[in-house]
């Protein structure tokens, strides 16, 4: 489970500030995928940035699976987002240099010292998410060799390597055709329900809302009463 909750975010500019997330509440439940739509510059990926722990809101509380991570230093953070929080970015963000199967072994060395049997345990499940993700029989080619929807599973079960309770993902389908695109929704909304993560996914549409369980619509930094439309569950309507 993620929950943000009463959050609020602003940015300097010049003498000022300018309030890009607005006292937004907005709960992510496992085996549900949560859309955050709107136009640009409404505050979708501040509020990623946030459910990421990247950056700390000025004031509430975001809640990733039991830990409140506001009262975390940046070491516990930055451990949170390994053990708990997958995440996929727009671009898939492959190394050039590595195969599909090394991309995915590669995150099993990021789990720190004294912590060898969780490696070997990564690493036992490499084979497993390149076969969830449909590339069982492409683990030794280079991103190079990939085509673009190929590339983002790569990077979707890279996110998943580690057994997250939470995935946030990123405007997966901004660089594909819609045919790719619809794939790509699909995989996201099945690998949500069968490993049962919270999913919380920005997009920039609707055109695959489809794949969502339920969307929440962000405007000037604020997700009004009445803007989630639920798909198969309750709503959640801060």
């Amino acid at each position: 489970m993620i929950l943000l909750d009463d959050v609020t975010l602003t940015y300097p500019d010049g003498d000022a500030r300018v309030t890009a997330v607005d006292h937004v509440t907005l709960e992510g439940r496992p085996g549900v995928v949560t859309g955050i739509t709107g136009p640009s510059g409404s505050g979708k990926s501040s509020l990623l940035a946030l459910a990421a722990t990247l950056i700390r809101p000025d004031s509430g509380r975001v809640i990733v699976d039991g830990v409140d991570a506001t009262g975390l230093d940046a070491a516990g953070r930055t451990a949170l987002r390994r053990e708990r929080i997958g995440i996929v970015f727009q671009q898939p963000q492959l190394l050039p240099s590595l195969t599909a199967r090394e991309q995915l072994r590669v995150m099993a060395e990021l789990g720190g010292r004294g912590r060898r049997e969780r490696r070997a345990a990564v690493q036992g499940r490499v084979d497993e998410l390149l076969d969830a993700v449909g590339l069982g029989e492409l683990g030794d080619r280079r991103p190079a060799h990939l085509s673009g929807g190929q590339r983002q599973r790569v990077a979707i079960a890279r996110a998943l390597v580690h057994e997250p309770r939470v995935l946030l993902v990123d405007e997966p389908t901004s660089a594909l055709d819609s045919a790719r695109g619809a794939t790509i929704m699909a995989l996201i909304a099945r690998l949500t329900r069968e490993r049962q993560t919270a999913t919380l996914l920005v997009t920039h549409d609707l055109v695959h809302g489809d794949a969502l369980d339920e969307t929440f619509v962000v405007t000037d930094g604020r997700v009004n009463v009445g803007e989630s439309a639920s798909r198969g569950g309750r709503g959640n309507t801060p």
